[in-house]
């Protein structure tokens, strides 16, 4: 992959210092400018106080990953260039909010608080001189980005505005650098984290009913949609704890509505119990996990990949189940689409793993937005008698719910016949149980039309990196430094695992380096599961930090030259 010349700016402070909106603010405006990005963020699982960082990355190319070397600072408090300065780059600059000049390297003051004082307004708003004050250093025009305070501020603006500007004179009266970014192609891109690309992605595939209990970091979901309830005519639920939303989503679907839950590792484990019951009575189950590290309470704000072992092995008993995990954003979308798609398609339960830094890091993107809606198999009306769990020769069944005149519908958690009728017939239970399976084929092919995985780099090379979900970013970032040549291999479908497709991918590679935000290597384990091969070089990191592009480059060319 070609080199790309990015540029990284932290933003830090305390809980309550308007970082992550300073951020997105300043994201709008390079956005205006034609810039590509990735913005992340770090905060401690605390009400009030604590240090919080937002890391904007932006290039007129695309972006995949933050870097971790930093080329400017912006401290809000004493606290934030202190714990950064390791990662500021030789020639990079600090600006510390101060009204005495500096005379130390690297360093630049800017009266933000004192300016915010004058203006007799809001201690937050002295983030937008920090802004003011970046528009000049990257020559960047001030009333784009008056636009964006308009956009976001609405009729609170004023205050801003006048901030900004003075920030603006400040830098250029006391003559700070400038550079000049390298303008890119305005499009149709706009920023979007993970979390809000799986909602619109379930919204195209005609969600109904949302049903979820809050949990990191997947609680953004609950808030997006509930946001946009009316617009999109969807039912936003928040029940009493995991147990309730699991058994509320498998109602509304027996009731023939289209019905996801949301939660993390320790949540779903609440839901196994509901989520076998949704495999025994064939009711279309959607969950989105997204993870963090554990166990138990674990890193609550920290990002893992650790709850890959338990979502393809979730609920008790055997029955079909579909475990896909994205990558980025536009992953996202496509995966909350085909989530509900697959569920109702096939009636199964389908989980889709995302993880902290998919979930809340915000990437410039242009989604191809596509309404999508497969409505199943659907019972026929005018049929004489109805039967739930008929036989068939794909293993679907009929559906129909509740109400529908003229026909009786009976599901049921017990093993059941083609009625929905109690048994423990031996003959029948094992037909019971063959019928599902029958789905499993028909599911692989499908999936197997929408990437299963994907593959990038060189893909004639002898060398090859795979990995999954968020850790996408880190790899692709890190393929521009590779000394090697190399190939990198996605996988995005857990369950089914497309085995032949990732065999083929391998023909003519010898050395193979997995890369996984675990202890375990659980990628690494079900390939050898489902493939025989045993991949021995790992690259693991579980120390609730996303992978640094810079540091993942170094392990990965160490891995090769063994």
């Amino acid at each position: 992959m070609p080199k790309n010349n990015i540029t990284t700016i932290l933003l830090g402070g305390e809980a309550g210092d308007g970082v992550k909106e300073a951020g997105i603010s300043f994201s709008k405006l390079l956005l205006e400018v034609g810039q590509k990005l990735f913005i992340s963020f770090e905060y401690p699982s605390l009400i009030r106080g604590g240090h919080n960082s937002c890391s904007l990355s932006f290039s007129n190319e695309k972006v995949f990953n933050n870097l971790n070397e930093l080329d400017i600072i912006i401290a809000f408090n004493k606290e934030t260039a202190e714990l950064h300065k390791k990662e500021l780059k030789k020639e990079g600059i600090i600006i510390i909010d101060s009204d005495k000049p500096v005379t130390s390297k690297n360093y630049l003051s800017l009266p933000m608080s004192e300016f915010t004082k004058k203006q007799n307004a809001h201690h937050l708003a002295r983030t937008s001189v920090a802004l003011g004050a970046l528009a000049y250093y990257f020559s960047l025009p001030l009333n784009k980005l008056e636009k964006v305070f308009k956009e976001s501020f609405k009729n609170k603006v004023k205050d801003n505005i006048i901030l900004a500007r003075q920030g603006f004179k400040y830098a250029e009266k006391n003559n700070w650098p400038q550079m000049k970014i390298k303008a890119g192609k305005k499009g149709s891109s706009r920023l979007i984290d993970g979390n809000q690309a799986f909602a619109e992605g379930m919204i195209s595939a005609g969600l109904e009913n949302y049903i979820a209990y809050p949990m990191t970091p997947a609680t953004s979901i609950l808030h997006f949609l509930a946001q946009y309830k009316d617009k999109y005519k969807i039912k936003v639920i928040q029940p009493e704890n995991e147990i309730a939303a699991a058994i509320m989503a498998i109602g509304a679907s027996y009731a023939g509505k289209r019905a996801a839950v949301g939660t993390s590792g320790g949540g779903f484990a609440l839901m196994q119990e509901s989520f076998s019951l949704a495999g025994i009575t064939e009711i279309p189950f959607v969950a989105v996990i997204s993870q963090r590290p554990g166990p138990a309470t674990g890193v609550p704000t920290g990002t893992g990949q650790a709850d890959l072992a338990m979502l393809k092995n979730a609920g008790h008993g055997e029955f079909p189940l579909v475990v896909l995990a994205p990558g980025n954003a536009e992953e996202s979308y496509e995966a909350g689409t085909q989530a509900l798609n697959l569920a109702w398609q096939f009636q199964i339960p389908v989980l889709i793993l995302l993880d902290k830094h998919l979930s809340e890091s915000i990437t410039s993107v242009n989604l191809k937005q596509n309404k999508k809606i497969n409505k199943g198999k659907l019972a026929n009306l005018k049929q004489k008698e109805y039967k739930r769990y008929a036989f068939s020769k794909d293993g679907i069944s009929p559906m129909a719910f509740p109400g529908t005149k003229g026909l009786v519908v009976k599901n049921n958690s017990y093993e059941h016949d083609e009625q929905g009728i109690v048994t423990e017939d031996s003959v029948v239970v094992k037909k019971m149980f063959d019928k599902r399976f029958k789905k499993m084929p028909l599911i692989a092919r499908e999936i197997n039309s929408q990437n299963p995985l994907k593959v990038y780099g060189n893909k004639k090379a002898n060398n090859a990196v795979v990995f999954w979900g968020s850790t996408k970013g880190a790899v692709l970032e890190a393929l521009r430094n590779v000394k090697k040549s190399i190939k990198a291999i996605q996988i995005i479908s857990m369950e089914p695992f497309p085995d032949k497709k990732f065999v083929n991918e391998l023909k003519q590679v010898k050395k193979i380096i997995i890369v996984e935000g675990n202890a375990t290597g659980q990628l690494a384990s079900l390939i050898r599961e489902k493939t025989g091969i045993k991949i021995k070089q790992k690259i693991l990191q579980y120390d609730s930090k996303p992978f640094d592009p810079n540091i993942l480059v170094g392990k990965i060319n160490k891995e090769l030259a063994k």
